[in-house]
């Protein structure tokens, strides 16, 4: 017989990762090892050889593209059949499935709702408010991250521990989550969480429906196992028993996911979760040259929690790694861009190279830097630095300030923080201000003393106004990025970012502080905005060649030519956040991360550290990464602008037992990401008065109007003017009593 087409090509541990059917079996794939056509080769040979039939394979991806592709592969090498493999999914698409055939088991129906998380938030906040709890302490986010984490291990509200329980709201976190549970069931819904966790309910107490499924599936597939939670992980485990036919791909030292619930435990503990199973290495590296794989893998190996491989190749030796040290973030930015530049000249494209950083904040120098050179460039997996929420929402802040009468600032920010303006009282803010032929602040500036708004709603506009007019008068006072310092403070959009506590939140936070930062460099809040419209003006060309720029969480999974690391200093790479919340382990999966980011590289790989960087407003020194000092020497060539001779950080990390000791912290500017609400609560008293003294109100009345005259109020209905000043009017209405009103608002009586 001649041999399948799907065995063309394949190494010998591929080969064996194929053709090994029986029994458990871990698929150790490191980076570029063609581990994704293994596992369809695999998938395909199960198929071909009439060992199941594609409904008997339960094949689990981590996203819905990596299922597509797995399809179209599978389909592609075998005829078709994949088209009747209906699990063959997301863990989330498979977990809905089995759910919707037993839903009535944990009290849903079939046709249950899978809330987004929007709807998750508005559920959250109902329960918070009945609970008698304040929400701007106990944001509905903070108990939603707190939730998903618990059914990422897996836990039911009964099954929740008292330390769980006392991370919300004194000890109440239990109770809420149980009386979201019973609100989601009343609903027929869950969230995405639920997906596996009703299953694992119903495995753990129906032995019938789980013995279903053991005897349906004869073969089990994973990939990206390195990712799995602990409520995945025992979902397949329940799944796997007593069969055993399970084969999972993964690479331990990719494991960067934590902050997500990924456990690299998981896959660590295989071999003994499943005794007898069988392991292949994948090791021969299809992707970079030899002097990236064993720098990587130098690096790598200073971790302790891994299993262990070594990558090989047999592609030509190339480059050594580079390692730039520069003076400061702009010249790092400057340099890069020469180097792509020369690349272009040499013959190059711009889609060969990409820049990889540790936080999106890292971004921006390099997107102001290739602007301002005419570098074209796209932002991967996120937004341009001045497009992101938290950007656009600080600059319409400081565009108001500038300028009252931009509407279309005050329409983004007059309720953001939420600040209970609801729908109407903007609809009567706008009429207000069609009307007038004012803009929409000064509208609402003179709507202040008038009882159109509810009190709630007039007392949260009456702060705001004033705040926009103390911070107007501050304007002339402060240096601009001082200003938006204090403005993020006072608002309370600091807070809010705060009180969320979640990596996104953080990282969010980040951004504003570079944002601050990036001011420094204008002398004044006009040029600065002037700035930001020039660059949001200056689109990327939706076609043709571009550098890429991405986070190295984002790059997972790709490669690129070139590859330029940026900002590989202590702090920043691995992140002090990051260290300071996990120890440890966070320093191990900080060094994964490292790893995965040398090995997008295909023919050139360049790490670049900076001996200054600008950070909360103030230069602090830095120290190179000590990652850097774990490269192996005779991999890299460095090429530093500092004196010293042989590098002194080298030196000063080999000799440090304490891997966090002398790790370098940033001091932070004065009041910035101060405690929650700290600058909120400290709101002027005099509100009428700080509003005069920046807004000059235009009250001039209408001439039709006199005291006596019977007019008629939308919302207070007929009633008789009583007292008339300017353009505000005093009337005693038939139904409503006296109000003070304004012109506008009232039309002549019958």
């Amino acid at each position: 017989m001649p041999e399948p087409s799907y065995l063309r090509g394949l190494n010998p541990p591929q080969r064996e990762a194929v053709l090994t059917t029986e029994g458990p079996v871990l698929v150790l794939a490191g980076a570029g090892t063609g581990k994704t056509a293994a596992l369809t080769a695999r998938l395909a040979h199960l198929i071909a050889t009439r060992q199941a039939w594609p409904s008997q394979i339960l094949a689990v991806t981590f996203t819905n593209k990596a299922a597509r592709e797995m399809k179209e592969r599978v389909s592609a090498i075998s005829g078709g059949a994949i088209e009747g493999m209906p699990w063959l999914g997301t863990f989330h698409a498979i977990g809905a499935r089995m759910l919707r055939s037993h839903a009535e088991l944990v009290g849903l129906q079939s046709n249950f709702t899978i809330l987004d998380t929007d709807d998750q938030l508005r559920l959250l906040k109902q329960q918070i408010s009945a609970s008698n709890l304040d929400e701007k302490r106990w944001p509905a986010r903070q108990l939603a991250g707190l939730i998903d984490q618990w059914k990422n291990r897996g836990l039911t509200p009964a099954q929740l521990g008292a330390g769980d329980a006392e991370a919300f709201a004194n000890g109440r976190g239990q109770e809420l989550y149980a009386a979201y549970q019973d609100r989601l069931r009343a609903l027929n819904a869950c969230d995405f969480g639920d997906l596996l966790l009703h299953m694992l309910t119903i495995f753990r107490s129906h032995a019938d429906v789980l013995d279903s499924y053991r005897e349906r599936f004869k073969y089990i597939l994973v990939d990206e196992y390195q990712d799995t939670n602990a409520s995945q992980y025992d979902w397949l485990k329940l799944l796997a028993e007593p069969k055993r036919n399970l084969c999972c791909v993964g690479d331990d030292d990719q494991s960067i996911y934590s902050w997500r619930g990924a456990e690299v435990a998981n896959i660590l503990r295989f071999e003994k979760d499943f005794p007898g199973a069988k392991v292949i290495r994948l090791e021969q590296n299809y992707r970079s040259t030899p002097h990236i794989l064993a720098a990587a893998t130098g690096l790598i190996a200073h971790n302790a929690g891994r299993l262990g491989k070594t990558l090989w190749t047999e592609v030509n030796e190339g480059d050594r790694v580079k390692v730039i040290g520069v003076w400061d973030g702009p010249e790092e930015a400057r340099r890069i861009g020469e180097e792509i530049e020369a690349h272009e000249r040499r013959g190059g494209t711009l889609n060969d190279a990409a820049i990889l950083v540790r936080a999106q904040f890292q971004t921006r120098e390099f997107e102001e830097r290739f602007i301002a050179i005419g570098l074209s460039y796209q932002i991967v997996g996120g937004f341009r630095f001045y497009e992101r929420a938290e950007i656009r929402d600080a600059v319409a802040y400081l565009r108001l300030v500038n300028q009252p009468a931009d509407d279309l600032a005050f329409e983004r920010i007059v309720n953001q923080p939420k600040r209970g303006l609801g729908d109407k009282a903007l609809a009567s803010i706008h009429a207000h201000a069609r009307v007038t032929h004012q803009p929409l602040l000064l509208a609402a500036a003179s709507m202040l003393d008038s009882d159109e708004l509810q009190s709630r709603a007039r007392n949260s506009l009456a702060r705001f106004v004033a705040d926009i007019a103390r911070w107007r008068q501050m304007a002339g006072e402060i240096p601009h990025p001082e200003l938006a310092r204090i403005l993020l403070d006072e608002s309370g959009y600091t807070a809010m970012l705060q009180a969320e506590r979640s990596a996104e939140a953080a990282g969010r936070l980040e951004n504003l502080t570079e944002l601050t930062r990036a001011m420094e460099e204008y002398e004044s809040l006009g040029t600065f905005l002037e700035h930001v419209s020039l660059v949001m003006d200056n689109d990327a060309q939706k076609s043709g060649e571009r550098v890429t720029i991405m986070t190295i969480h984002a790059a997972k999974g790709l490669e690129f030519p070139i590859v330029f690391l940026a900002g590989w200093e202590e702090g920043v790479f691995p992140s002090q956040r990051a260290l300071d919340e996990g120890g440890l382990a966070s320093l191990e999966e900080e060094r994964r991360l490292a790893y995965v980011a040398i090995t997008r590289a295909r023919r050139k790989a360049t790490i670049l550290h900076a001996a200054n960087r600008r950070i909360y407003g103030q230069w602090t020194s830095s120290i190179p990464s000590r990652f850097i000092a774990e490269l192996p020497k005779d991999q890299i060539d460095e090429e530093t602008t500092m004196t010293g001779g042989e590098s002194l950080w080298r030196a000063q990390w080999s000799e440090r037992a304490d891997p966090f000791a002398h790790v370098a912290r940033p001091s932070r500017g004065p009041g910035w990401q101060r405690a929650a609400g700290g600058g909120f609560n400290a709101q002027p008293q005099r509100v009428v008065e700080a509003r005069a003294s920046a807004i000059s109100l235009g009250n001039k009345g209408r001439d039709d109007l006199s005291v006596g005259q019977r007019v008629f109020h939308g919302k207070f209905g007929y009633g008789t003017i009583e007292a008339i000043e300017g353009n505000k009017l005093e009337i005693e209405f038939e139904k409503a009593g006296r109000k003070r009103v304004l012109d506008t608002f009232v039309s002549l009586g019958d």
